[in-house]
């Protein structure tokens, strides 16, 4: 079958910059104009946008996701030796911040179906010294909140979301009452990072959270430990989003709804056109969680996946791998607690899940040539 006339990507930023040229070279050249690169009024702009957005009393904008993490763990003053209870199926970033704080990342298996972190096995994992819970809404639907909520209610435990890949994504409670993403434990993460649903064009991040003390702590941290100029009265970091990026993110922002749109028609595309086969699991949709598709990740039966890639590439489309090694395997985080075998779940994912093109800009003869070129290798 031929090409398609437009090079495939597996997040196509150049096109969705096209759609919004004039809205973002006029909001860059604003700032340039103005010169307040640093915490100019863009920032501010976009910090109450996003708590709009949200519906959170506080969003504080950093530098990226990984200080967001980190900024958050230092708020809730945890110590060295605290345990935080976090998936094995996810980036290392989200153990990374608790390592480097000296914490004790306590890694547990996830769902095999909606890849968020088991519920069970969190249980199973707390311990006198344990002190949050991280959960990921991986991939762009929310981990079982209202679950982890109790959990941490149950043992008085802190929760971070990393809400990095699912930012727009709606949780939704029992009770029919729904909340965003990174709105419901006691602090919010994310990421601004340009592949994200809601991303700048260099790094960025913000942290959200209804504490109105935690908010005043993440805040002073974020900026050397501050709260008046050259007061310091604890140790910090250096985080802030620059003035051009928060710029861009407001453009985008408004944008965001129907991003999420887009990439649904997209998904629903590969749905269908993967419906039935036994080879092919599409994912799966949480009953409690919309879904924003930061990522179309297929689990593979008795497909070789090495050989599939490399089918790909030859018909130039793109695939990827979200994750092929799991956190307690990875030599950084090798740890006696845990041995291969542990975590079958996340084990399996890691041997047998692909990743698709998913972006705003996907069309139908883009999303046929995918589909029809990958289901020639596998039904062969």
């Amino acid at each position: 079958m031929e090409k398609v006339s437009k090079k495939i990507q597996m997040v196509d930023l150049k096109s969705q910059y096209e759609n919004i040229k004039t809205e973002v070279d006029a909001a860059i050249q604003n700032v340039i104009n103005n010169t307040a690169f640093i915490n100019g009024p863009d920032v501010k702009l976009f910090q109450t946008e996003l708590e709009q957005y949200l519906n959170v009393k506080h969003v504080i904008p950093v530098a990226n996701g990984t200080d967001a993490l980190q900024i958050a763990m230092m708020a809730l003053d945890l110590k060295p030796g605290d345990e935080v209870i976090t998936a094995d199926f996810t980036y290392v970033a989200t153990a990374e911040v608790i390592a480097l704080l000296g914490l004790k990342p306590v890694l547990v298996d996830v769902n095999p179906n909606t890849f968020d972190i088991d519920i069970a096995a969190i249980e199973k994992a707390i311990t006198p010294k344990t002190k949050a819970i991280v959960p990921v809404h991986l991939f762009g639907q929310c981990a079982n909140m209202e679950a982890i909520m109790a959990l941490a209610k149950k043992h008085n435990l802190f929760v971070i979301e990393d809400t990095a890949q699912a930012t727009g994504a709606e949780f939704t409670f029992s009770d029919g009452k729904k909340q965003k993403a990174g709105t419901i434990g006691t602090i919010g993460c994310t990421s601004f990072f340009p592949s994200k649903n809601l991303g700048c064009f260099g790094d960025g991040g913000a942290i959200f959270t209804n504490d109105e003390v935690l908010a005043k702590k993440i805040k002073m941290i974020a900026n050397h430990g501050q709260s008046v100029q050259y007061v310091h009265d604890s140790i910090g970091v250096n985080s802030r989003l620059d003035t051009i990026q928060a710029a861009i993110l407001r453009i985008k922002l408004g944008h965001l709804d129907d991003y999420a749109k887009a990439r649904n028609k997209a998904a629903d595309y590969y749905d269908k056109a993967f419906a039935g086969n036994e080879k092919i699991k599409t994912p799966a949709r949480a009953k409690f969680s919309n879904h924003v598709f930061h990522q179309y990740t297929l689990q593979l039966k008795g497909v070789d996946r090495t050989a599939l890639r490399e089918f790909l590439t030859g018909k130039d489309i793109p695939a990827m791998i979200y994750y092929p090694i799991p956190l307690h395997l990875q030599k950084a985080y090798v740890d006696p607690r845990y041995k291969q075998g542990d975590f079958p779940v996340t084990e399996a994912l890691c041997a047998s899940v692909i990743s698709l093109p998913m972006h705003t800009e996907l069309d139908e003869e883009t999303l046929k040539y995918i589909t029809d070129n990958f289901l020639e290798f596998v039904n062969k």
